[in-house]
């Protein structure tokens, strides 16, 4: 019987390359009908079942008939009906053949022509951050700085003094060209004055498309400690305006230090605050998953703590999208005490799998910042033996390789800018 955990398998290797790389950051979201489906034993024996056989079959759960089935399968082609029993797949074949299939349990649904493939596995993205990006202002439609200053215009009015403001997607290569005049331009982004103007009580963080900076009003600034004295942090760059006041914006580890002031400000949440917001994250995520194909979705570094979370949701049967997670953020004495209990191979319908790890590490830095001026993209080389290249990471290196031998997780590496680890 073909077992659904072998379609991730089959599959990889055939779609890793459309694979969604970021759902915010490139915003490539596939939208199509999509079921899993799974032909992971003999082709032999897949057109046996879809042939029929002299004995009547066992019912089916679920039949999908009248339409177009894509088996990924060169053998058998394409079908018009499939036939499901619990999580897997009974048969492919056509209407005739899996009329056997339906009893009376049976649910039956008339595809009406309409197409059904295998479901997308997302090569590499942030699944409880998918989710907080519908939580907060959506900036990746933004069409010029003006609309950004709607949008935070509006959230403003509807905030409390003091709250916190967020919103994530915007990048300026996407606006139409040319600024106010009166503004000052700083790496190739307006200057902060016009969003102090309108949000003097509020701190406003709000993420780049890419993950590689965000831009912060004068609260959020004086929030993180950050002033016109502040000298840039290892690995990240405050952007200055021409007097060298802060722009706002901030690149790199240059973010760590509001982020810091976030997670104070997030204190304030109890436990079962903190829960039901992750909780409305993850179904934020499902349902922009599972709306654009995305079945199975690869999650590039998690903590512990997260992980644990997960389990609990996989538990509840509240976790509708595969989960492949990477282990990232713990150090290696934590790794050491607690990898072998996280360990998950996927075995029957599970929706969790814990057997990667991610680490970053120092090495060339490519171009994470692209200017709206455009201008040519700036590329920095540093050396691993720099200032970088930390006796951390090459511990970091070790203890990964060390695991990755003895067949206990894969490891993936990224570079970073230095300081960075």
């Amino acid at each position: 019987m073909p077992n659904i955990n072998c379609l991730q398998k089959r599959l990889h290797k055939k779609y890793a390359r459309h694979a969604v790389k970021d759902f915010f950051a490139r915003g490539l979201l596939f939208g199509c009908l999509c079921l899993l489906i799974a032909a992971c034993e003999s082709d032999q024996a897949d057109t046996q079942s879809v042939s029929g056989s002299e004995e009547k079959p066992e019912p089916a759960t679920l039949v999908l008939s009248g339409g177009k089935i894509a088996t990924v399968d060169d053998s058998l082609g394409n079908q018009n009906a499939i036939a499901l029993r619990g999580h897997e797949i009974a048969a492919v074949g056509s209407n005739e053949a899996i009329q056997a299939y339906i009893g009376e349990q049976t649910e039956v649904i008339d595809l009406k022509g309409r197409l059904v493939v295998p479901g997308f596995i997302e090569g590499h993205g942030h699944y409880l951050s998918l989710g907080r990006a519908r939580q907060i202002l959506d900036l990746a439609d933004a069409k010029n700085w003006g609309d950004i200053l709607s949008k935070v215009a509006v959230a403003v009015d509807k905030a409390q003094p003091g709250e916190w403001i967020f919103g994530r997607g915007w990048h300026q290569d996407k606006w139409d060209d040319g600024f106010d005049s009166s503004q000052e331009i700083a790496d190739g982004v307006p200057a902060n004055d016009s969003m102090n103007a309108i949000s003097s009580n509020n701190p406003v963080y709000l993420g780049h498309a890419s993950g590689h900076a965000a831009y912060a009003n004068a609260a959020a600034l004086d929030a993180a400690g950050i002033g016109n004295d502040t000298v840039d942090p290892a690995g990240g760059t405050i952007v200055r305006k021409s007097n060298g006041e802060a722009s706002g914006l901030l690149r790199e580890n240059a973010q760590d230090a509001v982020e810091r002031a976030i997670a104070i400000y997030d204190q304030r949440l109890s436990p079962e605050e903190v829960e039901a917001t992750l909780r409305e994250q993850s179904d934020l995520a499902a349902k922009e998953a599972l709306q654009h194909g995305v079945t199975s979705f690869h999650d590039a570094g998690v903590s512990f703590e997260v992980i644990d979370f997960f389990k609990k949701l996989e538990a509840e049967g509240a976790l509708p999208v595969r989960l492949y997670a990477m282990v990232r953020g713990e150090s290696n004495e934590e790794m050491a005490e607690h990898l072998a209990r996280y360990r998950m191979v996927a075995e029957g319908n599970d929706f969790l799998t814990v057997r990667s790890i991610k680490r970053q590490i120092d090495g060339g830095a490519g171009c994470a910042w692209r200017m709206a001026t455009g201008a040519l993209c700036r590329y920095a080389q540093y050396s691993r033996t720099g200032s970088g290249a930390s006796g951390r990471n090459r511990t970091h290196r070790r203890n990964c390789h060390r695991k990755r031998l003895s067949g206990q997780y894969p490891c993936h590496w990224y570079p970073r800018e230095p300081g960075n680890s």
